[in-house]
């Protein structure tokens, strides 16, 4: 089972029993970073802690980072964004994830919303 976490910065996270976590940025991030030309991700077996630079994204409007949400080690990345960074925009919830990472404290992701109270906060946007 697994459940998808929405942070205040635009990522999403999907939560596996076992504290494996994917990493991805929301249809509402890709949308306002418009086409993405570059993306650098992290090595697979680095170690962060929660608030790091882990992903940097290049658009052709910006660009950005996104930061790690919780301390883990890095388990996976989507080595086809290298060649292919538009996936992220094509499917930023599906294909165009960027990273996984094994989980050290489930508490450090206390502060995510689930996806109703995400869209309120899209909304309050506005």
């Amino acid at each position: 089972m697994s459940a998808t976490q929405y942070t205040k910065q635009h990522e999403w996270l999907k939560v596996e029993d076992g504290g494996l976590v994917t990493v991805g940025i929301t249809e509402f991030a890709q949308d306002h970073l418009g086409d993405l030309v570059y993306v650098q991700l992290p090595d697979v077996g680095r170690e962060l802690k929660k608030g790091e630079e882990v992903v940097v994204i290049e658009s052709v409007k910006t660009a950005s980072e996104i930061l790690m949400p919780a301390a883990g080690i890095v388990t996976e990345v989507n080595e086809s964004l290298i060649e292919e960074p538009g996936r992220v925009n094509e499917d930023p919830l599906g294909d165009g994830w960027f990273f996984r990472f094994q989980l050290r404290d489930p508490l450090e992701l206390a502060d995510l919303m689930d996806g109703d109270a995400y869209k309120a906060f899209v909304a309050g946007l506005g």
